[in-house]
């Protein structure tokens, strides 16, 4: 069970780990798109109407690529400062547990919804009003994909939740401390 525990943990960090790369990378390339779409606009007289569009679209992508490797390493926001007067124990029993199977229930109603969204939306072949009338359903399906990948993320710190509670060992905090 360790065993298949810290494969599953490897192969979680490594995917998250390569999804926020890829969410810096498209920061950079909205910069760009950005850049030269204001640039086509003002300077040229020439407004380009894919700029915005695909910008949109990397901002979505981004976002969501983020969210399971941001939950992973534990950097999200997190307000804490009832907690913070609990006993170790307690902390443990709300910070890991409680507010992870909160997490779980979200997510997993997410995934539920979004999937019939991405359904509709590809049986229908439906496609953006802009110009450029792209199909929508590749970033709907986005959406339920990185929250499956979200899921699994949280079921293995609820694991480690579980754990950490049962043997009474606080897990590394990962935040930044202020």
């Amino acid at each position: 069970m360790k065993r298949f525990l810290v494969k599953a943990d490897a192969v979680i960090a490594k995917v998250g780990d390569w999804a926020l790369v890829v969410s810096g990378v498209l920061i950079l390339v909205m910069g760009f798109l950005t850049s030269y779409g204001v640039g086509k606009r003002y300077l040229f007289r020439n407004p380009d109407p894919y700029t915005y569009e695909l910008s949109v679209i990397f901002l979505v992508t981004c976002i969501l690529l983020a969210i399971p490797g941001i939950q992973w390493h534990r950097r999200n926001l997190r307000v804490d400062f009832i907690v913070n007067h609990l006993p170790a124990r307690w902390q443990g029993v709300i910070t890991d547990l409680f507010t992870t199977i909160l997490a779980l229930v979200f997510v997993s109603i997410v995934i539920w919804k979004s999937w019939g969204i991405f359904l509709y939306s590809f049986q229908t072949g439906e496609t953006s009003q802009s110009a450029w009338q792209e199909p929508l359903w590749p970033m709907k399906l986005l959406v339920p994909l990185t929250m499956g990948w979200l899921f699994l993320t949280l079921i293995s710190q609820l694991v480690h939740g579980v754990l950490h509670v049962i043997t009474g060992k606080a897990r590394e905090d990962t935040r930044i401390q202020l």
